[in-house]
């Protein structure tokens, strides 16, 4: 999985000029270590979720060349991805939250998030016991008490590049969002089909999917809060969504406040 923060970041000035390994990285391993998602190679060790591949943040040299993305983090899923639990995106992104607040005061405009469908496996195990996304409704709770005053308009565009896979998918994935009872996000019939990454740069690297950008379909709606948190918990959704209706390649899906 990878995933990059685009807005604004204000940065805090380091309390302890002589630590120099406050980065990113570094943070961003000590925070999926602390909350046990992190692969360790450690007798006894927890499994995990993910082991570290990289993390950085932008330059203001490439801020000032108009780079809107301000961090980004990739990591790499151990174990079976299998279709009966949703794939790890909320932790994924809480983490991330969890580090960019950190490291400043973010001033979020998007999140643009590779999903790796492609590497997930259909256990063919029966789901009339619990759909996969049950957790997700489950997890719906946390953001119960949201201050109403909190909610956005957000655009959300999911994309499988060169791939058509998205094609004979987008009808349906609307109404399989609406079908769940949940306050978190709002789905409402899309004005446009306008591509919620048109603006960002850099967007994350084609080579990394079936990229450029191309097959895709476009939701709006309202998010309940407009967080890090909340972005990760729509993407696990939407991503399912997207499986749910026959999607079997690289998702690049991004989220944009409108």
């Amino acid at each position: 999985m990878m995933a990059a923060l685009h807005g604004e970041l204000d940065p805090f000035p380091l309390t302890h000029p002589e630590v120099g390994d406050r980065d990113a990285y570094i943070l961003f391993h000590n925070r999926s270590s602390a909350m046990t998602w992190l692969v360790e190679s450690l007798p006894g060790a927890s499994p995990g979720l993910w082991s570290m591949n990289d993390a950085d943040q932008d330059s203001e040299a490439d801020i000032r060349r108009g780079a809107t993305r301000r961090l980004w983090f990739q990591v790499h899923l151990e174990g079976a991805i299998e279709d009966d639990r949703p794939l790890p995106l909320q932790p994924f992104l809480s983490c991330i939250g969890d580090v960019a607040a950190r490291l400043g005061t973010l001033d979020l405009h998007a999140v643009q998030i590779l999903v790796p469908l492609h590497s997930r496996i259909a256990t063919g195990r029966p789901q009339a016991e619990r759909h996969p996304v049950g957790a997700l409704i489950d997890a719906a709770g946390w953001f119960g008490d949201t201050d109403p005053r909190l909610a956005r308009r957000i655009q959300v565009t999911l994309d499988t590049g060169q791939d058509p896979a998205m094609v004979p998918a987008a009808p349906h994935i609307p109404p399989w969002i609406r079908r769940w009872k949940q306050a978190v996000f709002r789905c409402d019939p899309a004005t446009h089909q306008d591509d919620a990454a048109d603006a960002l740069s850099p967007k994350l690297p084609d080579h990394l999917w079936r990229g450029p950008g191309h097959h895709r379909t476009t939701l709006e709606g309202t998010l309940c809060e407009w967080s890090v948190d909340a972005v990760g918990w729509l993407a696990a959704l939407a991503a399912e969504a997207a499986w749910q209706n026959g999607v079997r390649t690289p998702l690049m899906l991004t989220v944009r406040a409108l």
